[in-house]
């Protein structure tokens, strides 16, 4: 069987006759002279990497726990084909673990003066941006004893956004707001502030609600029907202190306040009201104003994005005095925070009468599933304990909670997998009560 390319030269290499011999320079350079020659010419054959010319196009965002595909377009304008190997840098967390090594090495070849192009597809693990590192190939010849390699930056961002996994119970919560809206083919009674129109008496109406004087002017008698107000302001407070770092799961605290925040703006706009968000610890973090229900969560997910948690204390007067600005008339002002007792008996009750007497305050926060399955412990001493710690910190909580209501806050307190569904609910019982 003929042998070609490097398998031929190096057995074509073995078979000098070298024999028995003192080592001398002469008979060094009688048996490598030859590899010498092979390893120049391969060299020489391989495409110069400094003059390739490199473009990036794809993606630009993705959810996290989504794909993206990168594609770079590589040119050789040299007269001699291009075979390299080439690594794609991004981030670790661009990647699953374990998979970055067969997602970010390519092989490619490219005939002179051609380009072609190579996708490099990231899984992102972390919200933010990530960041193109660095483009390193690696030519060689073609008998690839010799290579040449080079460094090229080519800039490219992809900007991870949160998953909004709770999307999922919004068919249901549009469902129920329909039901307050008086829409649905079921007449259900829609509660609110705003008067909608006269319809017929059934048993079960509240009596209230009887128009005596439409009853007067007719034979049957008459019921006022209400909707919820619409056009109303909801600002989102995202606080990205200390306590939003605590981990809940596999995931800090801040991404399950993000989430509901997300499903909480797309039925609150669906619901014909204006949302706005603000993300503050000691300073602004993100501020979104002004957005119409088309645009609102384009722009709510990309300022979330790039908000990590700041491993600072919130300042609390600093975040009622920016919500007070951002909110100057009658609104919902819906805080997802922590409930633990320092915090917020420390920073936040001093400076809660702020925010009461002129607006409708929710406080959300995410609660540790962790601890109720402690509470449950049992059979062995450390359980008990691990128990009793557990009700003791639970204790602490509702106790926290309580003191927010006395002071007219409606507290949604849930695990994260409920946190936005329960939020949503909240919303609409203040809507149908008329609270907003």
């Amino acid at each position: 069987m003929a042998l070609t390319g490097r398998a031929a030269l190096l057995a074509a290499l073995g078979s000098l006759p070298v024999g028995i011999w003192e080592p001398s320079w002469t008979g060094i350079l009688a048996v490598n002279a030859p590899l010498a020659v092979a390893c120049a010419c391969d060299f020489a054959l391989a495409a110069p990497v400094r003059r390739l010319g490199l473009a990036r196009s794809g993606d630009t965002s993705a959810r996290l726990g989504e794909t993206a595909d990168v594609t770079l377009t590589v040119t050789n304008p040299s007269g001699r084909p291009l075979r390299a190997h080439v690594r794609d840098a991004w981030p670790p967390s661009s990647w699953q673990p374990g998979t970055e090594v067969e997602a970010s090495r390519h092989q490619l070849t490219v005939p002179a003066g051609e380009r072609r192009r190579l996708t490099t597809r990231l899984r992102p693990t972390r919200r933010g941006d990530r960041q193109a590192d660095r483009v390193t190939i690696r030519s060689y010849g073609p008998l690839r004893l010799f290579s040449r390699q080079g460094t090229h930056k080519a800039p490219w961002t992809v900007r991870v956004l949160p998953p909004f996994t709770s999307r999922k119970h919004l068919p249901s919560k549009l469902a129920r707001l329909r039901e307050l809206d008086g829409r649905t083919s079921v007449l259900t009674r829609g509660e609110g502030t705003e008067f909608d129109s006269l319809r017929e008496y059934v048993p079960g109406d509240d009596t209230r609600s009887i128009d005596w004087r439409a009853t007067a002017r007719q034979t049957s008698v008459a019921v006022r029907t209400w909707r919820p107000e619409r056009d109303r302001h909801i600002l989102v407070v995202l606080d990205t202190g200390r306590t939003s770092a605590g981990r809940v799961g596999d995931a800090p605290r801040l991404d399950a306040s993000m989430d509901a925040a997300l499903l909480l703006a797309a039925l609150a706009s669906r619901a014909g009201d204006r949302v706005d968000l603000l993300a503050y610890d000691r300073r602004v973090r993100a501020l979104v104003q002004g957005r119409t229900a088309k645009d609102l969560l384009p722009s709510l997910v990309d300022a979330m994005a790039p908000l990590e948690p700041e491993l600072v204390e919130t300042n609390a007067r600093g975040l009622t005095a920016t919500a007070l600005r951002t909110a100057p008339r009658r609104s919902l002002i819906v805080l997802l925070t922590s409930l633990d007792a320092a915090p917020i008996e420390e920073g936040l009750l001093p400076v809660l009468p702020q925010l009461t007497q002129r607006h409708t305050v929710l406080l959300a926060s995410v609660a540790d599933p962790h601890i109720a399955r402690m509470a449950t412990a049992r059979g062995t001493t450390d359980a008990v304990y691990e128990a009793a710690a557990a009700a003791q910190a639970q204790t602490e909580r509702d106790r926290t909670a309580e003191q927010l209501r006395r002071r007219g806050v409606t507290v949604v307190d849930a695990t994260p997998d409920d946190l936005a569904p329960a939020l949503a609910d909240a919303y609409l019982a203040l809507k149908a009560a008329g609270r907003l």
